[in-house]
């Protein structure tokens, strides 16, 4: 039998196996390496017996540019190291000094593998350390060493979650989401990655396989808001620099801000196939890279910009230079905002008139008008209030249809999106709004499965894709938010705790979640957990002040 858990108040994973002849626990950490660039990192895997005796077989596959460059193994007693032209892996055993390590218990293959063997007793540990680019042999590493790597990781993040100051309902999985998205920040630059994987699939054997190892603009945005609520200023303000240095970057040179970064923040993502390999359980392509860099997402700007206005209210203003390219970059939407684009999804279907990029496009406008009023910034205001005044409008006259007497995806058609579940929190539409709540009630009927939402009918609005997709779990936190602020409070409650029921067993979600309650898409997912946390922090306050 397994089972796994977290070690309280950390990301480090413990795993435990119970069989009659013992109990063994694997546990795995990062050790954090600190906010300077590097290219040598760690994973830490320690393996322990706390009752009898227990057999264990570990084996080691490493492959290279995903499995396209060769690789040599040198192996000794001391550890292996897999070298490729560009990269070293280097794997030191952890064991006791006072027995010498077995030849026999060590196994290489004509894969370029290697495999470990051996028995482990009641109060003995052993394990693995992985690096990468170490400059040092393989060495045997002692089980204090180990244990002393492991408790200044354990002690960091306990540190680090301490910082929190959210103590409402649910707080066991509203941490959890803030240590995940830690976890999958670059700390030399404060990029978050969408998720840390790349080709899980949106549905099993399709083609709906994408790579999210890169940072969007939207989600650094949606970051900002959420860890500045928990009380995370220092996270906050990393991805706020992160989001300006890209505005200033595109206005150096002379383009407009991508929707999507390497962490790093280059902009070079080329989106390329695998084709030597399968895919996940036969989904292919497998794609590397991604297109959506080349993408025109107006609802971007949006984001964007909404940030830069919450970071300012809540004490964290940007500098002269940003808020001059800032300027800019509004400037440009005045110009451009009426016109097709490729939407939040990244749809290949075609560009369209999208209602979303034209409410995040008022959101742009609205909030740029509020920054340079309240900080007294020089800006065409008129103009800009000319651009929001005439998006508002046209979503209005254009975006609701009257038919459906729903808000709709784009304007040629009758689809409802669940993007749109937005409005109101952006302050677009009051939640009273008998546009709003037949749009809404329009949405319970077609988009909602047992509370699970879908994005769309990608079979009614084509996409460019074949194939069908789940729920999508960021749009069912924003489900439960537009539920609350509608005032159907009860709905909202019972949404979000069957919600909770759909995580793994670690309290993870990935991007979307199939017809059979598991998890589907690049796991775990920045988008479903900060919409995790700021869903939490606001139903958490209605319902108190309901009392």
């Amino acid at each position: 039998m397994r089972k796994q858990l977290y070690l309280p108040g950390t990301p480090i994973l413990i795993t435990r196996f119970l069989s009659a002849d013992g109990v063994g626990e694997v546990v795995d950490f990062m050790p954090v390496t600190g906010e300077e660039a590097t290219d040598r990192h760690c994973i830490v895997r320690i393996i322990r017996v706390v009752r009898g005796s227990m057999r264990f077989r570990m084996d080691c596959q490493p492959r290279f540019d995903y499995g396209r460059e060769p690789h040599t193994v040198e192996f000794s007693l001391q550890g292996t190291a897999f070298r490729s032209r560009d990269l070293t892996l280097t794997v030191d055993p952890i064991h006791h000094g006072d027995t010498p390590l077995n030849p026999q218990d060590f196994r290489q293959d004509e894969q370029g593998g290697s495999t470990i063997l051996g028995v482990l007793h009641e109060g003995h540990s052993g394990g693995l350390v992985i690096h990468t680019a170490s400059s040092e042999p393989p060495r045997v590493v002692s089980p204090a060493e180990a244990t002393e790597m492991y408790e200044r990781t354990r002690d960091f993040w306990r540190r680090w979650l301490d910082c929190s100051r959210y103590t409402g309902r649910w707080r066991e999985m509203v941490e959890r989401s803030a240590m995940t998205l830690k976890l999958m920040t670059y700390a030399p630059t404060g990029g978050l990655v969408a998720a840390p994987t790349a080709g899980l699939p949106e549905q099993i054997g399709g083609e709906r396989n994408w790579d999210y190892r890169y940072t969007w603009i939207r989600d650094a945005s949606f970051s900002v808001r959420a860890l500045l609520g928990l009380g995370f200023t220092h996270e906050a303000r990393q991805y706020l620099d992160w989001l300006s240095a890209r505005i200033q970057d595109a206005e150096r040179d002379g383009v407009l801000p991508q929707v999507v970064y390497r962490v790093d923040g280059s902009r070079d993502l080329a989106e390329e196939r695998l084709d030597h390999l399968e895919g996940y359980r036969g989904s292919s392509p497998v794609r590397v890279g991604n297109d959506a860099a080349g993408q025109l997402q107006l609802d971007s700007y949006g984001e964007a910009l909404s940030c830069l206005h919450l970071a300012d209210v809540e004490g964290l203003p940007g500098s002269h230079a940003v808020w001059r390219d800032t300027v800019a970059v509004l400037d440009w939407l005045c110009d451009h905002w009426d016109q097709p684009e490729d939407g939040i999804w990244e749809t290949r279907g075609g560009r369209q008139d999208f209602t979303y990029g034209r409410l995040m496009s008022w959101v742009a406008f609205d909030r740029g008008i509020r920054l340079a009023h309240r900080r007294g910034r020089p800006a065409d205001i008129a103009r800009w209030a000319r651009a929001r005044d005439a998006a508002y409008d046209q979503i209005m006259t254009r975006g609701f249809h009257s038919g459906r007497q729903a808000f709709v995806q784009h304007y040629a058609s009758d689809i409802l999106d669940a993007s749109l579940l937005a409005m109101p929190g952006v302050g677009f539409v009051t939640p009273t709004d008998p546009m709003w709540q037949s749009t809404l009630r329009a949405m319970d009927a077609e988009l909602v499965s047992d509370s699970l939402v879908y994005r769309y009918d990608p079979g009614a609005s084509p996409d460019g894709l074949r194939g069908s997709e789940g729920t999508f779990t960021m749009c069912t936190f924003w489900y439960v938010q537009a539920l609350a602020q509608s005032g159907r409070l009860d709905d909202a409650q019972l949404t979000f705790e069957k919600m909770l029921t759909y995580s793994t067993s670690l309290g993870l979600y990935s991007e979307e979640i199939a017809p059979t309650g598991v998890q589907i898409g690049n796991l775990p997912q920045a988008f479903s957990h900060l919409s995790l946390i700021s869903t939490a922090m606001a139903l958490d306050e209605l319902l108190d002040a309901r009392r």
